[in-house]
């Protein structure tokens, strides 16, 4: 028996590389996102006005310093800032946009110092589009 989809994401396929570029990176302990970075989100939300069918699961993460728990729930603070960052200022729908935390679990840059620490405190993006 399957297990229900609570997110409607059966039927679709994934998309990770489309935002690669568009990357959000974060402060250190914050979920506050920089200006520099709104750029990156509004071309995200250009794909998504262009393509009215598809959803977005954000990514939070963030660097091994703190505790499992405390960067797991910042994690979910950052994907939370992004995603109403897009609902806001772009008037992309909530029911498109997901979001998930893997806190220091998913390092993007192996390396136990501020430039591997900066690069790992970020949002991604996942795209998913209807099966052709």
């Amino acid at each position: 028996m399957a297990l229900p989809d609570p997110k409607g994401l059966d039927g679709m396929t994934p998309d990770r590389e489309i935002f690669k570029a568009n990357t959000v990176y974060f402060d250190f302990d914050m979920a506050t996102i920089r200006a520099s970075e709104h750029s990156k989100i509004d071309e995200v939300a250009k794909v998504l006005k262009a393509r009215p069918n598809t959803k977005l699961q954000i990514e939070g993460h963030c660097d091994e310093r703190g505790t499992e728990e405390y960067n797991r729930a910042l994690g979910e603070r950052r994907a939370l800032a992004i995603r109403d960052y897009l609902m806001k200022n772009s008037g992309i729908s909530g029911e498109r946009i997901f979001t998930i935390s893997f806190g220091e679990d998913k390092p993007a840059v192996p390396g136990h110092n501020e430039a591997a620490w900066a690069k790992n405190r970020r949002g991604e993006f996942i795209l998913y589009s209807p099966k052709q």
